[in-house]
């Protein structure tokens, strides 16, 4: 049980006023005092685990096994004494260009505020510190947490979307580079993998964070919405910059691809030129082989050189119309 929560704290008045080392009691006393509430963090609960806290703190079945199973879609679930927001977390490991999702859940409700953390760690601790040396946003109540959670993750994607970007332009760089740079097609396609698994954590997003805007959401006081405003604002730019990339990234693969075609159209018209210019000498080769009795100029002096200078230019004058045409 205890290795599961990651911290727990009781605020009063926008401070941090102790550390319980019972969550139920100190979550009593919370609502007793009705200026205070408790912000306990969870790291990859079991359904063991999580059955006890769910219990204490009336958690919604629905909203319990959600919280157990992650590979959650982003949401945002409201329920009776309860509101559930779901967050992707989202690490990009430039060496390799790929990314690790992970899941942010934020339960919001009377006097409580539970964050639940599933896949790669995410700077919470650095959120509580943040947060904590913010007493007139702490003062909003639990919500105030889902604020700092929502503006953290928002704050990585917009992070992130921008050092995509300029891989994206490097991508670009080497797509219309002079000569052909090898494996750029993997590139893009893994690029635009791991795009889309972006976009899925960003994109889906969008209407739950409208919807904590509206006045009749429980949980979120009007106070908070200008600080959430900024953070829906910050979510738009994030999915116009996705969108943005997804473009790019199919004009680019179209390039490529329209490249390579070109190239081996070129490929195609070498080849076939050279293959003409080896096709005429051995034509004539080949009737000349033939060793008929009765061919013309076999028994003239000058055949052998006359067949020779014959090949050479029939061979000059194909080479020259085949280098006008481009396809030498």
């Amino acid at each position: 049980m205890a290795g599961m929560i990651v911290d727990c704290a009781v605020y009063r008045d926008g401070h941090r006023s102790e550390t319980p080392d019972d969550f139920s009691d100190a979550l009593d006393a919370a609502r007793a005092s009705g200026n205070a509430f408790v912000w306990i963090g969870l790291a990859e609960p079991t359904a063991e685990e999580f059955d006890l806290v769910s219990a204490e703190f009336g958690l919604h079945p629905l909203a319990a096994e959600d919280a157990v199973t992650a590979h959650q879609r982003p949401k945002l679930e409201e329920y009776k004494d309860s509101l559930l927001l779901v967050l992707k977390t989202v690490e990009y490991h430039p060496a390799d260009r790929s990314m690790t999702i992970g899941e942010v859940m934020v339960f919001v409700g009377d006097s409580y505020v539970m964050t639940v953390r599933h896949g790669p760690a995410s700077p919470m601790a650095k959120l509580r510190s943040w947060l904590e040396s913010q007493p007139e946003l702490l003062r909003m109540g639990p919500a105030a947490v889902l604020y700092g959670v929502f503006d953290l993750v928002v704050d990585s994607y917009l992070d992130l979307a921008g050092t995509l970007q300029g891989e994206l332009d490097d991508l670009e760089a080497d797509v219309f580079a002079p000569g052909r740079v090898h494996g750029v097609a993997e590139r893009i396609y893994a690029f635009k993998r791991e795009a889309m698994r972006f976009r899925r954590g960003t994109l889906p997003l969008q209407e739950p964070s409208a919807r904590l805007l509206r006045p009749e959401v429980r949980w979120v006081p009007m106070e908070l919405h200008p600080y959430l405003r900024d953070v829906v604002d910050h979510l738009t730019r994030v999915n116009e910059m996705v969108d943005g990339l997804d473009r790019l990234l199919s004009d680019i693969l179209n390039a490529n691809l329209a490249q390579v075609s070109v190239q081996q159209n070129n490929d195609m018209r070498k080849i076939s030129a050279w293959a003409a210019l080896a096709a005429v000498p051995t034509m004539i080769a080949g009737i000349y082989g033939m060793n008929f009795t009765h061919m013309p100029e076999l028994h003239q002096i000058w055949g052998y050189p006359a067949a020779l200078a014959l090949m050479a230019g029939a061979c000059v004058l194909l080479y020259r119309a085949f280098k006008r045409a481009g396809w030498l």
